[in-house]
């Protein structure tokens, strides 16, 4: 199977604790996302060749959705177990990935759009490689 096809997410669990969040996976493993995310409103332009991951919550904040963006490391077989999806896109594609959160290439970076509202939860964007890892928190404006 090839590693680049998109692949569609299925309901997570999600713990939001104080000093992070835990995702369950489908196939019972977690993975936990050190540090209270950073709060961003409007554009969020995240670093070229990171490995960028979209987690949207539903109202509950107790399960959600989570897709990859451009990942090319992990096979197809191993995102439809673990439940989570990846969308990939070309330099100046765009998608909307979930009602209300619109992810884009420029050049290779990725460019994510939130509106929670519409998004009906909290929509939470996770940047990392070997050597650092960020987490945001998309808001709106006030």
């Amino acid at each position: 199977m090839s590693a680049r096809n998109d692949v569609a997410p299925d309901t997570l669990g999600v713990e939001l604790a104080e000093d992070g969040i835990v995702v369950e996976y489908t196939d019972g493993r977690d993975t936990y996302y050190r540090g209270v995310p950073e709060k961003v409103a409007g554009t969020l332009r995240t670093q070229p060749n990171k490995l960028v991951q979209i987690l949207v919550t539903d109202p509950t904040e107790t399960e959600g959705v989570m897709m990859y963006v451009n990942d090319r490391n992990t096979h197809d077989d191993i995102l439809e177990s673990s439940g989570v999806g990846r969308v990939m896109l070309d330099p100046g594609e765009e998608e909307e990935l979930f009602p209300g959160v619109t992810v884009r290439m420029d050049g290779y970076a990725i460019e994510v759009e939130a509106d929670p509202e519409t998004a009906r939860g909290r929509v939470f964007v996770f940047e990392e490689d070997e050597l650092d890892e960020q987490s945001y928190e998309m808001v709106n404006e006030d």
